[in-house]
């Protein structure tokens, strides 16, 4: 696909289309372009998509990409599901779906706050917001799935696992895993009591189980929606708040482009974060960096934990006879 040949008027383009359209980075778009090689537009819109919302059509080049890399068969005769895939000697279905920002809100291209603003961040007000954006996304797609996708006979008895990405908001991406954990599992880690006074939490920040988040009406949004099995149908669900144009900028060698990386890693053997500081050209990001892998307990078809292992691939299994 020639997703870069401009079909739209520019009036329509997508601001983040059009941030990546100058010839310095032409060595990102051309890996962007590596990643789509072979994907298929079904219906004949997907570059006009790609250019006018971006983020949703991004999200979709990203996981065919992830697809390919783990050598994964892809079946296309059907419109939907988004992935029909083969993995070794088992099926399962991927469905895409992204987090928006709500009406009236910013979009996570109106604003890059400044240094002095990110040090002064509220996660919880960040990860409230993108609690409810998640939940309104995820809820939305299994209702769909219930209605649509459940009666067509490729889908039935075959792990059905969802695929999210996080654009609600200014700075989505660092939101890391709270949100996604609280939504699904009702285990929320709450940085800002942390930053607040360190020295009561020497192990660092604590979990809490909350319950539930209120949206802006007064409306309570449930949490651990996987913690029993009124959504069984959904066998796990793919998240990453770091396949973004940053991702190629990390991944890719351009001289012309330098810009420092920092990122946080769990170390061995118990998880403890490191930070890694490094710039274009020294840094050794892959593809696969940053995903994550959460697994319903309750699913009636699991995705195996095989399935997606691979160093730098975070997966959960929660233990929900201790919890």
């Amino acid at each position: 696909m020639k997703l870069f040949d401009i079909i739209v008027d520019e009036a329509k383009l997508h601001p983040n289309f059009k941030s990546v359209l100058g010839k310095i980075k032409e060595p990102e778009r051309n890996e962007l372009l590596r990643w789509a090689k072979g994907f298929p537009d079904r219906d004949g819109k997907f570059v006009r998509q790609f250019q006018e919302t971006f983020n949703s059509s991004f999200w979709e080049v990203y996981l065919y990409a992830v697809l390919k890399e783990y050598g994964f068969s892809l079946d296309w005769s059907n419109s939907s599901p988004d992935f029909n895939v083969t993995a070794e000697d088992h099926n399962f279905l991927v469905e895409a779906t992204t987090a928006n920002s709500a009406d009236g809100k910013l979009n996570e291209w109106d604003k890059k706050l400044s240094t002095g603003e990110l040090k002064n961040i509220s996660f919880n007000q960040l990860n409230k917001e993108s609690i409810i954006r998640l939940s309104n996304s995820i809820l939305g797609k299994l209702r769909y799935y219930e209605d649509k996708y459940s009666k067509l006979d490729h889908v039935k008895h075959r792990p059905f696992v969802l695929a999210i990405a996080p654009f609600e908001q200014p700075n989505f991406n660092l939101q890391y895993n709270r949100p996604i954990m609280a939504l699904l599992y009702n285990y929320y880690v709450d940085e800002d009591e942390y930053l607040l006074a360190p020295e009561l939490y020497p192990e660092g920040p604590r979990a809490k189980q909350l319950d539930f988040v209120e949206k802006d009406n007064g409306a309570e949004i449930p949490l651990g929606i996987f913690l029993d099995d009124q959504y069984s149908h959904i066998s796990a669900i793919i998240f990453s708040c770091t396949a973004t144009w940053g991702k190629l900028d990390a991944m890719i060698d351009n001289p012309q482009v330098v810009c420092s990386i920092q990122s946080v890693w769990a170390t061995e053997p118990d998880g403890a974060p490191e930070v890694r500081r490094d710039s274009t050209g020294t840094n050794k990001e892959c593809l696969t960096d940053g995903l994550q892998i959460y697994h319903n307990p309750y699913a009636k078809y699991p995705l195996s934990a095989e399935t997606f292992r691979r160093k730098g691939v975070t997966q959960c299994f929660p233990d929900v006879v201790n919890m």
